[in-house]
């Protein structure tokens, strides 16, 4: 019995009788006990898993209606909220708190006989390229482990990859769902802004982030799509998909299709000569599916970097200011101390990464610089959201390299934050204009994966899912070695 399955093989298997919800469930807890200490995929894991598989089995013996997931088991990105569980968002501040609710795509899941084997490792509050930043430890890329795997969602990505879960949900605000599933070959969807739920996701830039599926397969993806997209009466950002199938006719090709490369994500001195080699690979496999190719210039990409940063670090500024350890916090003895002191003492637990972003975030909306920084970050905002519609007036999709560089080295770049924030170039126009994108896995060069990234228009996943499956089509890539 593979772990490596897909979630289509998975799901026949069960109801075939192949195999059980139990048996694949215990095989898999006895895998992540085996791998855990090099991969550090989890933060904690669910000691019930083995009893939920149990009772998704009885219910299949007694003919009961079970739901679409059977039992599979799927990881959850820490900063994801899960009743009676730790949601720590892999920060100090929150090592022991408890979620009372479930956040709504938890629920959705559970309602579908899903089980939640565990909750994954991130950079803290999400805030980082590399799951370098967690408070509880790195993630490591399970294609050789002296290497990133990606961030912030690095501990999703790593589960899905390394076969400790089959799915799994992270978040991406600028990149971090794409990233990581570029950085360890796996396939991550950053929706439309506004098709999944929020609601129990813990806040870092609520403006422009989702929650994101992640698996091994195309196909897998656009299944647990299915079932997390929707309104959600809890989120008021939310939208009515019309109980769209993102599954059907997945396989429908895109011959006849426009697709325009991004002139400004695919060429000049910041892109890896490895990565702009697969790129171009990925290029002709496009034209040979049958699409028509282009390239489009969008010159707004330039200044993306820095209007998100802007952006995101004025609303955690804003969201973090919570963490006073007055409303959410861990045991400090509040005698001898002035208010003041007494929250900045507290504080003290937060990362290096996530006190800059405060700190900026603090400053960009201030008096006197609001000006000069979040109100020029609105508008190139603005500007890159008409440039984005008028690239979708000419082509279907628009495809890039999902991250510029290759994965890199711990420790190659914590110490040049400027240069770590680059490698989100590719990925951030996605969230500042609302659009989805997919890092589909393309190559493995010295023995480090690369991911193709590609954008489609708002609530266009079906057909982006579509274009996604073609180009995993044409990939013959190895099964990893663990």
């Amino acid at each position: 019995m593979k772990l490596g399955i897909s979630a289509a093989e998975y799901i026949s298997s069960i109801k075939n009788g192949t195999i059980s919800a139990e048996e694949f469930m215990s095989k898999t807890l006895e895998h992540i006990k085996k791998v855990e200490p090099k991969f550090h995929a989890f933060i904690s894991i669910d000691e019930s898993a083995i009893e939920e598989a149990r009772h998704v089995d009885k219910k299949i013996k007694s003919g009961e209606n079970v739901g679409a997931f059977f039992g599979m088991p799927i990881s959850i990105k820490d900063n994801i909220c899960i009743k009676g569980g730790k949601t720590t968002c892999a920060s100090k501040i929150l090592e022991n708190y408890i979620s009372p609710y479930d956040a709504t795509v938890v629920s959705k899941l559970k309602t579908q006989d899903a089980i939640i084997v565990g909750k994954t490792n991130l950079d803290e509050f999400a805030m980082g390229v590399a799951t370098e930043f967690s408070a509880f430890g790195p993630s490591r890329n399970p294609w050789n482990t002296d290497y990133v795997p990606g961030g912030s969602s690095g501990g999703s990505a790593v589960a899905v990859a390394g076969l400790e879960s089959i799915l799994s949900l992270g978040s991406d605000t600028g990149g971090s769902v794409r990233n990581p599933a570029s950085f360890c070959n796996i396939v991550g969807l950053k929706p439309t802004y506004g098709l999944v739920s929020r609601f129990g996701l813990v806040s870092y830039a609520n403006s422009i982030e989702q929650i994101g599926p992640m698996g091994r397969r195309v196909e897998d993806v656009a299944l647990l799509l299915n079932h997390i997209a929707g309104k959600d009466s809890n989120d008021p950002t939310t939208i009515d998909n019309k109980n769209q199938d993102y599954l059907s006719e997945i396989n429908a090709g895109i011959s006849g299709k426009k697709i325009g490369i991004i002139k400004e994500m695919s060429t000049g001195a910041g892109l890896d000569s490895t990565v702009s080699s697969v790129f171009k690979n990925s290029v002709a496999a496009f034209e040979k599916l049958g699409a028509k190719i282009q390239e489009i210039s969008l010159d707004m990409v330039e200044y993306t970097v820095a209007t998100y940063y802007v952006l995101t670090t004025a609303e955690a500024g804003s969201n973090l200011s919570r963490y006073d350890n007055l409303r959410y916090g861990f045991e400090l003895d509040s005698e001898g101390y002035e208010f003041k002191s007494y929250i900045s003492k507290a504080r003290r637990n937060f990362g290096p990464e996530v006190t800059r972003r405060m700190i900026l975030g603090g400053f960009v909306p201030s008096a006197g610089f609001a000006g000069k920084y979040l109100l020029k970050a609105l508008k190139v905002k603005s500007k890159l959201q008409k440039q984005i519609q008028d690239a979708f007036s000419k082509c279907d999709f628009l495809i890039s390299p999902t991250v510029p560089v290759m994965p890199f080295k711990f420790g190659e770049k914590i110490d040049d934050p400027l240069a770590m924030y680059l490698a989100d170039i590719n990925t951030v126009t996605a969230n500042l204009t609302g659009i989805p994108a997919i890092s589909v896995p393309y190559e493995i060069k010295n023995g480090l994966p690369v991911g193709i990234q590609i954008h489609a228009n708002s609530l266009q996943e079906k057909q982006l899912l579509q274009a996604a499956c073609a180009l995993q089509s044409t990939t013959n890539l190895p099964e990893i070695s663990i």
